[in-house]
């Protein structure tokens, strides 16, 4: 047995008026739309007129369109979700605005009463009156010509809406581009003209508040698609979506629609008028489907091509752009071949020889080494450098992976992580004589840092300023996380982790001391142990400090108490003169 839906009238209306829309300002832009789809219905755009009038117990808005019979009436202004914008296949007619039957209903966010007299060439003329508890009535009109006036009665708390000033502003925000005469209270509103096409950058100041760096032209057949994106010229928070400016047939759809670009294309702003893009059912944002999805990624070729023809005719003024906007280039760069091929020509890198390309750097390299993190970087590039070593800070975002990427793309281009016990390797060894002797002070400075699960070792490197170097391969820094999880965990897990976490000695992190610093020289010849001990510890310390890494409790115990007893012994020494 079959049943039909039980439809609480007065609930629907109060859903669909005071809840579709985001707020009640859209009742003149559904009050337009209607008045505009009755004069396309006529075939005679160009001598169409709407005429909007206020006063403190109504506001009328009238059109010259193609009016409705009573059977209309009913058809129509009854049923909810019926719109004469359809073909008898149900299928929408792409000239109107409207496509759901439903923009009516906006008004009862200002009126609880909705009049709305109509006429359609010989036909009577009919008068419907809806109120917002879901009732409504139809009864002959008075004589006219055929068109239609809707007359909103103000409901309490509302009246401001409806005033002159508010209506004329609504108006001329909505339909000022309308290709039809649109009048307030006597005052013209329409422009007709699309004002960014006539001057960009005032239309850019007034519209957006800033000066674009440039302006793209927007054209998109398929989708009836004309408009100008504006790059800005100051970075923005590319988690932050930009709204654009989007008319549909000339009729402002928002000032604020966010599905428009692709979201690496944070750095432009756009204004765009459409004829076959659709809109939602509240008309206040784009309809995802094919179209809009093509129409997306039309735009993001003419962004593109945008760039590329500017590295290709303005490298300076690329400079420029990359300087302010590189977030969105590189990621952009992630998926599209031709936007790494500029990032790496274009797009200057930090690296331990100053900054360059990655194309300038691997000129000179061969290899494309870099860190994947900016304190890595900062602890290996003034040791790399002295090794003749060249190194690129990756740490920054999207950078380590457009490197790797540029590898996949590019056979020719070799790539490298550089590890810091990589370095270790070019380190010059000592002769054996020289490691014979400090056989001894080494075993002993191992004894104090074994605590701390490091290897004490002495190399001879460049720069000679550098005393000490702490070096963590990624397996020692691994281990070190299993360690910290392995505190945390039970019993059960901690068992995992015990066997899992298991580290050679030749992976644990590695003290290296300079022979060639002075310093070191001195200190690897103490022939007090404690001294030498005390040393070694503010060593450890001080090459934990200048390549930042992170400080464990027992490291910050170790620089406590390697300081204090270092300054105990130098204000002993002095009492003892």
């Amino acid at each position: 047995m079959s049943n039909t839906f039980q439809v609480d009238l007065r609930g629907i209306v109060d859903l669909l008026s005071h809840h579709l829309y985001a707020s009640p300002r859209v009742y003149v832009r559904e009050l337009l739309q209607n008045a505009v789809d009755a004069i396309t219905a006529t075939g005679s755009v160009p001598q169409g007129r709407v005429t909007i009038t206020t006063g403190a117990d109504a506001l009328r808005i009238t059109d010259n369109g193609i009016g409705l019979t009573e059977a209309q009436v009913h058809e129509l202004l009854a049923t909810i979700g019926r719109s004469s914008k359809r073909d008898e296949l149900g299928f929408q007619r792409h000239e109107f605005l409207g496509q759901f039957g439903i923009g009516l209903l906006s008004c009862f966010l200002v009126a609880d009463e909705i009049r709305v007299h109509t006429k359609r060439a010989g036909a009577a003329p009919v008068l419907w009156t809806g109120y917002s508890d879901g009732r409504y009535e139809v009864r002959p009109g008075d004589e006219r010509e055929p068109g239609t006036t809707v007359t909103l009665l103000p409901r309490r708390g509302a009246e401001h809406l409806l005033t002159s000033t508010t209506v004329r502003e609504l108006a001329e925000l909505y339909g000022s581009l309308l290709p039809i005469s649109v009048e307030v209270d006597g005052v013209r509103v329409t422009a007709g003209a699309l004002p960014w096409e006539a001057d960009r950058e005032a239309y850019c100041r007034q519209v957006f508040g800033f000066t674009p760096f440039d302006v793209i032209e927007l054209n998109v057949p398929e989708a009836g698609l004309t408009g100008a994106a504006f790059v800005l010229p100051t970075a923005v928070n590319p988690a932050a979506r930009g709204g654009h400016r989007v008319y549909l047939k000339r009729m402002l759809l928002a000032e604020n629609v966010e599905s428009l670009l692709p979201e690496w294309a944070f750095f432009a702003r756009c204004v765009i008028d459409s004829t076959e893009l659709r809109p939602t059912a509240s008309r206040e944002a784009l309809y995802e489907d094919g179209l809009l999805t093509d129409t997306r990624d039309a735009i993001a070729d003419q962004l593109r091509g945008w760039l590329v023809r500017l590295a290709a005719t303005d490298p300076h003024r690329l400079a420029r752009f990359l300087g302010v906007h590189h977030l969105g280039v590189k990621a952009l760069a992630l998926h599209d071949d031709e936007m790494l091929r500029l990032v790496e020509q274009w797009w200057p890198m930090e690296t331990n020889m100053g900054r360059l390309t990655l194309a300038e750097f691997r000129e000179r390299q061969g290899v494309i080494r870099y860190a994947t993190t900016v304190d890595e970087y900062h602890q290996l590039s003034a040791v790399a450098a002295a090794q003749d070593v060249g190194l690129i800070n990756a740490g920054y975002v999207y950078e380590a992976d457009i490197i790797e990427r540029l590898a996949t793309v590019d056979d020719a281009v070799r790539v490298e992580r550089l590890e810091p016990s990589d370095l270790a390797t070019r380190f010059t060894g000592l002769d054996t004589e020289t490691e014979l002797r400090l056989r001894p002070f080494l075993s002993a400075a191992q004894r104090r840092l074994d605590r701390l699960g490091c290897e004490v070792v002495i190399r001879a490197f460049d720069p000679v300023t550098v005393p000490a170097l702490y070096l963590v391969s990624r397996a020692a820094a691994f281990h070190d996380e299993f360690k910290e999880s392995r505190a945390t965990a039970d019993d059960l897990w901690g068992g995992v982790l015990d066997a899992l976490a298991q580290v050679s000695p030749a992976e644990r992190p590695q003290l290296v001391l300079n022979h060639r610093n002075p310093l070191v020289r001195r200190v690897v010849a103490l022939a007090d142990p404690e001294l030498a001990g005390l040393a070694v510890e503010s060593l450890y310390g001080q090459a934990l400090m200048l390549g930042h890494h992170p400080l464990r409790p027992a490291d910050a115990a170790l620089l406590n108490t390697s300081f204090l007893g270092l300054l105990n012994r130098a204000v002993t020494a002095e009492e003892q003169k």
